[in-house]
Protein backbone atom coordinates (compact mmCIF):
# COMPACT_ATOMS: atom_id res chain seq x y z
CA UNK A 1 0.00 0.00 0.00
CA UNK A 2 1.21 3.50 -0.84
CA UNK A 3 1.70 5.96 2.01
CA UNK A 4 0.57 9.58 1.82
CA UNK A 5 2.63 12.21 3.65
CA UNK A 6 1.32 15.74 4.20
CA UNK A 7 4.06 18.32 3.52
CA UNK A 8 1.92 21.35 4.33
CA UNK A 9 2.19 23.71 7.28
CA UNK A 10 -1.21 24.45 8.87
CA UNK A 11 -2.53 27.90 8.01
CA UNK A 12 -2.95 29.74 11.30
CA UNK A 13 -3.22 33.30 12.54
CA UNK A 14 0.23 34.81 13.10
CA UNK A 15 2.12 32.08 11.22
CA UNK A 16 5.60 32.97 9.87
CA UNK A 17 5.61 34.97 6.63
CA UNK A 18 8.36 36.45 4.49
CA UNK A 19 9.35 39.87 5.90
CA UNK A 20 7.02 42.50 4.47
CA UNK A 21 4.36 40.04 3.25
CA UNK A 22 0.78 40.31 4.55
CA UNK A 23 0.26 38.77 7.95
CA UNK A 24 -2.10 35.80 8.19
CA UNK A 25 -5.34 36.27 10.12
CA UNK A 26 -8.19 33.77 10.38
CA UNK A 27 -11.39 34.89 12.10
CA UNK A 28 -15.05 33.83 12.17
CA UNK A 29 -17.17 35.61 9.56
CA UNK A 30 -20.36 33.70 10.40
CA UNK A 31 -21.12 31.34 13.27
CA UNK A 32 -23.64 28.55 13.60
CA UNK A 33 -24.85 30.07 16.87
CA UNK A 34 -25.64 33.47 15.35
CA UNK A 35 -26.07 32.73 11.64
CA UNK A 36 -26.84 29.04 11.35
CA UNK A 37 -23.53 28.20 9.62
CA UNK A 38 -19.82 28.52 10.29
CA UNK A 39 -17.80 30.51 7.73
CA UNK A 40 -14.19 31.58 8.20
CA UNK A 41 -12.78 34.92 7.01
CA UNK A 42 -9.24 34.64 5.62
CA UNK A 43 -6.62 37.38 5.32
CA UNK A 44 -3.34 36.22 3.81
CA UNK A 45 -0.89 36.85 0.99
CA UNK A 46 -0.42 34.71 -2.08
CA UNK A 47 2.93 33.56 -0.67
CA UNK A 48 1.62 32.56 2.75
CA UNK A 49 2.59 29.25 4.27
CA UNK A 50 3.31 26.30 2.00
CA UNK A 51 2.95 27.79 -1.46
CA UNK A 52 4.18 27.85 -5.04
CA UNK A 53 5.79 30.69 -6.98
CA UNK A 54 4.93 31.23 -10.62
CA UNK A 55 7.36 33.00 -12.98
CA UNK A 56 5.19 36.14 -12.70
CA UNK A 57 6.46 36.44 -9.12
CA UNK A 58 9.66 38.09 -10.40
CA UNK A 59 8.70 39.24 -13.92
CA UNK A 60 5.37 40.70 -15.06
CA UNK A 61 5.98 39.40 -18.59
CA UNK A 62 6.10 35.78 -17.39
CA UNK A 63 3.18 33.34 -16.81
CA UNK A 64 0.91 33.65 -13.77
CA UNK A 65 0.02 30.66 -11.62
CA UNK A 66 -3.30 30.05 -13.40
CA UNK A 67 -1.57 29.99 -16.79
CA UNK A 68 0.83 27.14 -16.04
CA UNK A 69 0.33 23.50 -17.08
CA UNK A 70 -0.76 21.23 -14.25
CA UNK A 71 2.07 18.83 -15.11
CA UNK A 72 4.52 21.24 -13.50
CA UNK A 73 2.92 20.70 -10.09
CA UNK A 74 3.29 16.94 -9.79
CA UNK A 75 5.72 14.16 -10.60
CA UNK A 76 8.36 11.74 -9.36
CA UNK A 77 10.64 13.36 -6.81
CA UNK A 78 14.33 13.25 -5.97
CA UNK A 79 15.25 14.58 -2.53
CA UNK A 80 18.64 16.27 -2.00
CA UNK A 81 19.82 15.77 1.59
CA UNK A 82 21.19 19.16 2.69
CA UNK A 83 20.63 18.67 6.42
CA UNK A 84 23.46 19.75 8.68
CA UNK A 85 24.34 22.94 6.81
CA UNK A 86 25.12 26.06 8.83
CA UNK A 87 22.64 28.96 9.08
CA UNK A 88 22.58 31.02 5.87
CA UNK A 89 24.90 28.51 4.19
CA UNK A 90 25.16 28.62 0.40
CA UNK A 91 23.90 25.53 -1.41
CA UNK A 92 26.31 25.15 -4.33
CA UNK A 93 26.01 23.10 -7.50
CA UNK A 94 28.50 20.58 -6.04
CA UNK A 95 26.15 19.87 -3.14
CA UNK A 96 23.38 19.07 -5.62
CA UNK A 97 25.45 17.00 -8.05
CA UNK A 98 24.44 13.57 -6.73
CA UNK A 99 20.72 14.41 -6.65
CA UNK A 100 20.79 16.12 -10.05
CA UNK A 101 22.44 13.01 -11.51
CA UNK A 102 19.17 11.19 -10.78
CA UNK A 103 16.94 13.93 -12.20
CA UNK A 104 15.60 14.62 -15.62
CA UNK A 105 12.66 16.30 -17.36
CA UNK A 106 9.52 15.84 -15.28
CA UNK A 107 11.41 15.24 -12.03
CA UNK A 108 10.56 17.32 -8.97
CA UNK A 109 13.72 18.24 -7.06
CA UNK A 110 13.14 18.66 -3.32
CA UNK A 111 15.73 20.36 -1.11
CA UNK A 112 15.77 19.00 2.45
CA UNK A 113 17.55 21.51 4.70
CA UNK A 114 15.99 20.36 7.97
CA UNK A 115 14.84 23.92 8.67
CA UNK A 116 11.20 23.07 9.50
CA UNK A 117 12.41 22.28 13.03
CA UNK A 118 12.80 26.06 13.48
CA UNK A 119 9.26 26.88 12.26
CA UNK A 120 7.77 29.62 14.44
CA UNK A 121 11.15 30.91 15.67
CA UNK A 122 13.37 33.75 14.44
CA UNK A 123 15.96 31.16 13.38
CA UNK A 124 13.59 29.99 10.65
CA UNK A 125 14.64 33.06 8.65
CA UNK A 126 18.34 32.01 8.71
CA UNK A 127 17.94 29.05 6.36
CA UNK A 128 20.45 27.86 3.72
CA UNK A 129 19.89 29.15 0.20
CA UNK A 130 20.62 28.29 -3.43
CA UNK A 131 23.40 30.07 -5.28
CA UNK A 132 22.57 31.29 -8.81
CA UNK A 133 25.11 28.75 -10.12
CA UNK A 134 23.25 25.94 -8.34
CA UNK A 135 19.99 27.20 -9.82
CA UNK A 136 21.58 27.16 -13.27
CA UNK A 137 22.72 23.56 -12.71
CA UNK A 138 19.14 22.62 -11.86
CA UNK A 139 17.93 24.17 -15.11
CA UNK A 140 20.68 22.40 -17.07
CA UNK A 141 19.55 19.07 -15.60
CA UNK A 142 16.10 19.61 -17.12
CA UNK A 143 14.33 20.12 -13.78
CA UNK A 144 11.41 22.52 -13.93
CA UNK A 145 9.87 22.00 -10.48
CA UNK A 146 11.81 22.70 -7.27
CA UNK A 147 10.64 22.54 -3.68
CA UNK A 148 12.34 23.47 -0.41
CA UNK A 149 11.52 22.95 3.26
CA UNK A 150 12.48 26.54 4.08
CA UNK A 151 11.01 30.01 3.70
CA UNK A 152 12.74 30.71 0.39
CA UNK A 153 15.32 29.33 -2.04
CA UNK A 154 17.10 32.70 -1.75
CA UNK A 155 18.41 34.32 1.45
CA UNK A 156 15.65 35.79 3.62
CA UNK A 157 16.36 39.22 5.14
CA UNK A 158 16.68 39.35 8.90
CA UNK A 159 13.20 40.40 10.09
CA UNK A 160 14.68 42.11 13.15
CA UNK A 161 13.48 41.68 16.74
CA UNK A 162 9.94 40.40 17.16
CA UNK A 163 9.43 42.58 20.24
CA UNK A 164 8.05 45.98 19.07
CA UNK A 165 9.65 47.74 22.04
CA UNK A 166 13.09 46.40 21.18
CA UNK A 167 12.60 47.30 17.52
CA UNK A 168 11.65 50.88 18.44
CA UNK A 169 14.68 51.22 20.73
CA UNK A 170 17.04 49.98 18.03
CA UNK A 171 15.49 52.41 15.56
CA UNK A 172 16.14 55.30 17.96
CA UNK A 173 19.75 54.25 18.43
CA UNK A 174 20.42 53.77 14.73
CA UNK A 175 22.63 56.35 13.03
CA UNK A 176 20.50 58.35 10.61
CA UNK A 177 23.41 58.21 8.18
CA UNK A 178 23.53 54.41 8.18
CA UNK A 179 22.86 53.14 4.65
CA UNK A 180 19.54 51.47 3.94
CA UNK A 181 19.81 47.68 3.67
CA UNK A 182 20.01 46.35 0.14
CA UNK A 183 16.74 44.85 -1.11
CA UNK A 184 16.85 41.10 -1.76
CA UNK A 185 17.93 40.25 -5.29
CA UNK A 186 16.15 36.86 -5.45
CA UNK A 187 18.95 35.74 -7.77
CA UNK A 188 18.09 32.02 -7.68
CA UNK A 189 14.41 32.82 -8.18
CA UNK A 190 15.27 34.78 -11.31
CA UNK A 191 17.33 31.93 -12.76
CA UNK A 192 14.69 29.28 -12.14
CA UNK A 193 11.61 31.38 -12.92
CA UNK A 194 13.18 33.25 -15.85
CA UNK A 195 12.78 32.52 -19.56
CA UNK A 196 15.57 29.93 -19.63
CA UNK A 197 14.41 28.18 -16.47
CA UNK A 198 10.64 28.23 -16.88
CA UNK A 199 10.27 26.53 -13.52
CA UNK A 200 7.87 26.70 -10.60
CA UNK A 201 8.96 26.75 -6.96
CA UNK A 202 7.37 25.34 -3.83
CA UNK A 203 8.49 26.86 -0.53
CA UNK A 204 7.75 26.28 3.16
CA UNK A 205 7.38 22.51 2.80
CA UNK A 206 7.35 20.62 6.07
CA UNK A 207 9.97 18.07 7.15
CA UNK A 208 11.15 15.85 4.29
CA UNK A 209 12.72 13.20 6.51
CA UNK A 210 10.12 10.53 5.64
CA UNK A 211 10.79 11.11 1.94
CA UNK A 212 14.55 10.78 2.43
CA UNK A 213 14.03 7.53 4.32
CA UNK A 214 11.77 6.14 1.60
CA UNK A 215 14.24 7.19 -1.08
CA UNK A 216 17.08 5.41 0.77
CA UNK A 217 14.93 2.26 0.85
CA UNK A 218 14.45 2.41 -2.90
CA UNK A 219 10.77 3.28 -2.67
CA UNK A 220 9.19 5.51 -5.30
CA UNK A 221 8.50 9.07 -4.18
CA UNK A 222 5.93 11.24 -5.96
CA UNK A 223 4.71 14.68 -4.95
CA UNK A 224 1.70 16.87 -5.73
CA UNK A 225 1.94 20.63 -5.27
CA UNK A 226 -1.28 21.90 -6.80
CA UNK A 227 -2.03 25.61 -6.16
CA UNK A 228 -5.29 27.42 -5.65
CA UNK A 229 -6.51 28.70 -9.02
CA UNK A 230 -6.01 32.39 -8.27
CA UNK A 231 -6.51 34.64 -11.28
CA UNK A 232 -3.39 36.42 -12.59
CA UNK A 233 -1.47 35.61 -9.41
CA UNK A 234 2.26 35.45 -8.65
CA UNK A 235 1.74 32.30 -6.61
CA UNK A 236 -0.73 30.54 -4.36
CA UNK A 237 -1.03 28.42 -1.22
CA UNK A 238 -0.95 24.67 -1.86
CA UNK A 239 -1.71 21.37 -0.14
CA UNK A 240 1.59 19.60 -0.69
CA UNK A 241 1.37 15.80 -0.49
CA UNK A 242 3.94 13.06 -1.11
CA UNK A 243 3.04 9.53 -2.17
CA UNK A 244 5.55 6.92 -1.06
CA UNK A 245 5.45 3.68 -3.02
Amino acid sequence: MAELVDLTHPVTTGMPVYPGDPEVVLSPALTSAADGVNVLALHLGSQAGTHVDAPYHVDVTRPTVDGLPLELFTGPAVVADLRGLAPRAAVTADLLAEALGRCGPGTVLLLATGWPRYWGTDHYFAHPYLTPEAAAAIVAAGVRTVGVDALSIDPTPDPGPSDPGVAALLAELADEHDPEPEPPTLAAHRVLLGPEGGAVLAENLTDLGALLAAQAEGRAVEVSLFPLRLTAADGAPIRAVARLG
